[in-house]
């Protein structure tokens, strides 16, 4: 858990802000996502008939991540969940289940505490409490292969390792089989992969907009550079 807390650090005090959201191409039917970049996921906002989930747009592999989702005080219910998944993760069942982490497509807590991958099932964390506002953390580190978790700024560990030797693409994912619950986006952080990807970091954190980027007196193809960051 110190570890966990010093690679944490290191990311905060050299990596750069995020500016991913929920993909609103990839979700369940059941989730509705709020906001001008969809920050928001609001789960089955009627009545829960089933397991609802959603993908983030940020690409994981060969970079360390991390991103922190706040849940309301809606804590509650059979499984709400924070992983990662592939694009074949499902994202809907019309059923109460573990989604994230049913079969070999993704990895996941719920907040019960459980650690789910493959179907299989280990204590990872004790619960959380429930109808209490909870901030969930996550650090994804390539290069070591690991997903770390981290609940209201205080390190759970290692959940997860070889997530380095998967090989397909890699990304953010949240279920919830609760009625009327919500997870907004918190603070998103990375490393820089390079120089130029330094450069654009800067860029960017002054027009955060693409809106902002079109505006910009500069080729097209710097454009596209500059906006792949916002995805």
């Amino acid at each position: 858990m110190v570890q966990c807390q010093s690679d944490l650090m290191s990311l905060m005090l050299q990596g750069c802000d995020d500016y991913w959201a929920w993909n609103k191409q990839e979700k369940s039917h059941e989730v509705k996502l709020i906001g001008n970049r969809h920050q928001t996921a609001h789960f089955h906002p009627k009545w829960s008939n089933g397991t609802a989930a959603v993908r983030g747009t940020r690409c994981l592999n060969y970079g360390t991540h991390y991103w922190e989702i706040r849940v309301s005080q809606r804590l509650f219910g059979t499984s709400m969940m924070f992983g990662v998944g592939t694009k074949n993760a499902c994202l809907h069942v019309d059923s109460f289940v573990n989604l994230i982490g049913e079969d070999v497509q993704s990895w996941g807590i719920s907040h019960k505490g459980i650690a789910w991958h493959d179907g299989k099932g280990r204590n990872f964390t004790k619960p959380f409490r429930e109808n209490e506002a909870t901030t969930v953390g996550m650090l994804f580190d390539w290069q070591k292969g690991t997903l770390s978790y981290f609940k209201d700024g205080e390190s759970l560990g290692v959940a997860f390792t070889g997530l380095n030797r998967v090989n397909q693409e890699l990304y953010p994912i949240v279920s919830s089989t609760a009625a009327k619950t919500e997870m907004t986006l918190g603070r998103r952080r990375r490393l820089y992969h390079s120089l130029q990807d330094r450069c654009r970091a800067a860029i960017v954190s002054k027009v955060q907009e693409p809106k902002k980027i079109d505006a910009l007196p500069i080729p097209n193809i710097m454009r596209s550079f500059l906006k792949e960051t916002l995805r």
